[in-house]
Order: C-alpha cells, then structure tokens, then sequence
C-alpha cells in the first residue's frame, strides 16, 4: 500500500438472503457510524452492495467486523486508495434488489442459480484477444463514454433496469454467438448475464470482479481498456489500462478536445453531467449551454446573491 494515502476506498457485494432487511439496515448504519466510515450501502431480501471510504484502521475494521458473520464471510472486498474522502457522508437504505433490473418480482434473477460463466482477468483478456465475441457493457451510457474495453458495444440505457428491453431488441439474433459482458465490480453482470441464459443464449460469460479487477491484476494491468473507469463517489473516475498509453476516449462538449472530465451543469435546473475541460468550464461558467449560462436559478448567481 502505498504510505502516503490516508484512505481507503471499499468496493463489495455478495447476493445472499438476508431474512430481514430493515432490521439489518438499521443495526449496519449504527455500527457505521459508531466506525466512522462514510459511504453508501443498499441492502434487500437477495444481499448487500456497497462502496464505503475511510481510514486504514477504519476500513480494516469495517472488513473483519463484516465478515465474522457468515453470510459474509467469504465476501471479496475491492480496495482503492486515495488521498481523500470519497464520500462525505454515511448511507444505509433498504431497497428491493440490490441492482435493479426492473423485471417482475416473480421473474427475477437470482444469480446463485443462473449467471455466465465467470472469467479471470487473464482468461477474459484472452477471450478479447480471440476477437470472436460480442462484448457487452453491462453499464449505463454514460459510464461508457468515460471509458470501456476496445470493441464493446455501447448501451443505450441510462439505467439499469432498461437492459432487458434494450438486449432483446438488439441482440435476440444473437443467441448462438459468445457473449462476453462485463461492468464496474461485477454485481451488474452477475443478473445480466443470468438475464441473457434465461432467454436462450448459450454462450455466456462475465468478467470475474469487473474492471476494477481487472485493472488491479498484474498480468493483464487493464490491457485493452480504453479510457478512465466511471464511479459513483467524489472521485468520479479511476485510471483502468496501465499496460499501455493512455488516451481519453472522450471529448469537451465546448471545444471538441480530448477530455476525460466530467462536470455538472452550473444550472441546478439542468444539472447536466458533461465532459468539459477547465478552460472552457472558466469561459462558460460551468454550465453545458448558452441558455443554461444564462439561467435564472445558476450555481454562481446563488452564490453571489447569498
């Protein structure tokens, strides 16, 4: 680890029945904050998924306490380092899935019983090396056009629960061919391609532990990843491809230039998230048009008058 980061960052899920949510939702956000860590945790009937950040002893903690229950107890946890808090507060909330595909509650995916075959990181880029695959994005767009691996398909969704329509509508030709999906840590790709067997298709795998895993592995070093990889925390984007030169895969929305940087749109009633760069974030006050520049309820003009 290196010395010099003062925290840590923790990436975890496991689909496991937990028989009352509520109740455990309320013991785990005391327990939370009694620890101090800071970060954002869903809990259902089908599991947990959460991404908390803290210090060292914090996280070390929150990782042992978490897995003397055992439930829990072989779950993986992703670790990131970084120089600041990714989160400045603690959120423990209880939904009904943990991601939501948005199917009927009765047609659910229950990914301990039907999901792709899992791949490690060596065996995955091996597969992309094949060239004889149909790469999915098991993410939102948004998340693609930061970065994404070479020859996978961008989704048309802005949220999860609008795959199943979009893979049938796009792919249901496909069912012969060799699917590999993949997405940030995994939890994604664990229903999605049990969504995707469920409908017939017979060639289905799944990047064990996402991108961030791949990412961390040091024989593929996020080889073939193009771009930053999407996360849902103050640092916005984490670096994926060591192994060869990196270059955005993005533009500013203003000036057409390579950018890998996301903002929000100065316009709180527009709020846009946008690729701009710094020197034209000064020139258009932050704001992803001319009319949201001009806008009556701006960031700036609040501020100003505050």
């Amino acid at each position: 680890m290196n010395a010099k980061s003062t925290y840590r960052v923790l990436l975890y899920y496991k689909y496991v029945k937990i028989n009352n949510p509520e109740m455990y939702a309320s013991k785990h956000l005391e327990f939370c904050k009694l620890l101090g860590v800071k970060g954002r945790i869903l809990i259902a009937a089908e599991g947990i998924n959460g991404t908390i950040c803290g210090s060292v002893n914090q996280t070390r903690a929150y990782i042992n306490a978490v897995q003397m229950d055992e439930r829990f107890s072989d779950m993986v946890f992703k670790i990131d380092e970084a120089d600041e808090p990714a989160f400045r507060k603690i959120f423990v909330r209880v939904r009904d899935e943990i991601v939501t595909l948005g199917l009927p509650k009765e047609e659910d995916i229950n990914p301990n019983e039907l999901s792709g075959e899992r791949l490690k990181p060596e065996e995955f880029m091996k597969h992309l090396e094949a060239d004889d695959a149909i790469i999915i994005d098991g993410r939102n767009n948004y998340e693609f056009d930061l970065g994404h691996f070479r020859g996978a398909i961008r989704p048309e969704v802005k949220s999860f629960k609008e795959f199943p329509g979009w893979l049938m509508q796009n792919l249901a030709d496909k069912k012969d061919q060799k699917i590999l999906a993949y997405c940030t840590g995994g939890i994604r790709c664990e229903k999605l391609t049990g969504f995707l067997k469920r409908q017939g298709f017979k060639n289905v795998f799944q990047l064990d532990g996402g991108i961030v895993t791949y990412a961390k592995d040091p024989a593929v070093r996020g080889k073939y990843f193009d771009g930053k990889c999407y996360v849902f925390d103050a640092r916005i984007s984490v670096p994926v491809n060591t192994a060869e030169e990196y270059k955005p895969v993005s533009t500013c929305k203003h000036c057409g230039k390579p950018c890998d940087r996301y903002i929000n749109c100065g316009n709180m009633e527009c709020n846009l998230q946008f690729f701009c760069c710094y020197e034209c974030e000064q020139k258009n006050f932050a704001s992803c048009s001319k009319p949201c520049m001009n806008a009556e309820h701006h960031k700036l003009k609040v501020q100003n008058i505050g």
